[in-house]
């Protein structure tokens, strides 16, 4: 890989992945809608899908920390680039997935990536699954992820959805379902600035009894930016689910939080909460006091926020 891709591309495989190296294990690395390199473990299988572009992922039942790494870099003004992932994980798994795609485009067309995600979590597996989006450059760059998520029962998903910056327009789709006693976390984390937009459609239902979900999303919108959420929870069966949404607004930004919650069986229970302001006076006092100036303090109350 340190032959194939640029220092700029290494760079970007750093910010979204944390990758510095060849990774151990399992992976499957894309630069402008083609493969740079691919390795199978003995317990993860990585193939190529046959009449759709994208690669089918299958974890063998049983498999226990490892790690699968699927990253996705373009840097390609005008490249259009879509891509249909299928997770097959199977029972009693223990294993964590690092996706994400970085952007870096100076041309005047936009660059765009694509990603539609789909997983199908066996009973009782858990899955730990992180993805990163970061965009640079002056042309524009678009990401537009779908997340499909099915869940056998007792099977455990923790998501961390974040966008770190510098995407100009991003709609984001999150979808799944619960069996019995099936648990989900799903904490999506946004940052926009100048006039980007966020669309962030997220639903969830409960289908089995036991099943419950958390949804946690953490924003910043600063200068002219817009962001939506719309997230919403559908209780089938005896199930818990807890949405929150938490968002900091800054200079002429506009954020619309719409936490929905239905309840279709007398035994859901169901709660939402939302929160929108801008950062406390007197937290940027506390932390001039100690040093910062109010730019740092400033800076690093969103580092906490969003971290």
């Amino acid at each position: 890989m340190a032959e194939e891709l640029t220092q700029a591309e290494r760079d970007l495989l750093s910010q979204i992945a944390g990758l510095h190296g060849m990774p151990e294990g399992a992976f499957n690395i894309r630069r402008d809608g083609e493969l740079v390199e691919r390795h199978s473990s003995a317990n993860i299988e990585i193939s190529t899908k046959t009449g759709e572009p994208g690669i089918d992922i299958r974890i063998a039942p049983g498999t226990k920390n490892e790690t699968v790494f699927i990253p996705v870099i373009v840097t390609q003004a005008g490249l259009k680039d879509v891509v249909y992932n299928t997770f097959y994980i199977g029972e009693d798994c223990d294993v964590r997935i690092i996706a994400g795609c970085g952007i870096h485009n100076d041309g005047h067309a936009a660059a765009q990536h694509d990603g539609i995600h789909t997983f199908h979590c066996g009973a009782n597996s858990r899955v730990v699954y992180v993805e990163k989006h970061y965009g640079e450059g002056d042309g524009d760059r678009i990401l537009n992820p779908t997340t499909n998520v099915h869940m056998d029962e007792g099977a455990v998903c923790e998501m961390e959805l974040t966008q770190i910056g510098g995407v100009t327009s991003t709609i984001r789709d999150t979808n799944a379902t619960l069996g019995p006693d099936a648990r989900l976390v799903l904490t999506e984390k946004l940052l926009t600035h100048g006039h980007q937009t966020a669309e962030s459609n997220m639903k969830v239902e409960l289908t089995g009894d036991g099943s419950s979900v958390q949804v946690i999303s953490r924003s910043v919108a600063q200068d002219d930016s817009i962001q939506v959420f719309n997230p919403l929870v559908i209780g089938q069966a005896a199930s818990r689910g807890h949405v929150q949404c938490d968002a900091i607004i800054m200079g002429n930004a506009k954020v619309k939080a719409i936490p929905g919650i239905e309840a279709a069986s007398e035994d859901a229970v169901l709660v939402h909460e939302a929160a929108i302001g801008k950062i406390a006076g007197d937290q940027i006092v506390k932390l001039e006091t100690l040093g910062l100036t109010e730019e740092e303090a400033e800076q690093e109350i969103l580092n906490d926020f969003l971290n």
